[in-house]
This record gives structure tokens, sequence and C-alpha cells, in this order.
């Protein structure tokens, strides 16, 4: 199944941090979003990377992480 990871942050630059290191680790950037409005950054992950994405976004000390499945729009 496929999960869509949800990270909130307080400070919009350790959100950046978090995004770049995403796409440092070779995260596709159509698979990621960020709201910097709202400091959020989402990854659409498959179940066997999640935890992996988890660690990565955990690194930058979100106030705020989930995951519920993705949903095609």
């Amino acid at each position: 199944m496929t999960q869509t990871l949800t990270a909130t942050y307080h400070d919009l630059m350790k959100a950046t941090n978090a995004y770049d290191d995403l796409i440092s680790k070779g995260y596709p950037r159509e698979k990621l979003h960020f709201d910097k409005e709202a400091s959020q950054i989402k990854v659409i992950v498959p179940d066997e990377s999640k935890p992996e994405a988890e660690e990565i976004l955990g690194r930058h000390q979100p106030d705020d992480m989930w995951a519920r499945p993705y949903e095609a729009q």
C-alpha cells in the first residue's frame, strides 16, 4: 500500500532542510509536496520506504507527523 506521510514544522528552515534532505536521498520531486505557508511536507511512499522517510523527517524535529493511505486525485 502507498502512504502519504505528512510532517509539520514550526520553523520554515527546518521544513526546508527536511525537504532538501529527502531530495538528496533520492526521493523524486513528484512524490513530494512542500507547503511553505504551512511549513508542511508531504511524501508519497510505499509501505517499505515509510520508515526511512519518517527517520529523515524526524531528524529535523517536526512538531507533528502522521501517515494515512494515499488517495490518488
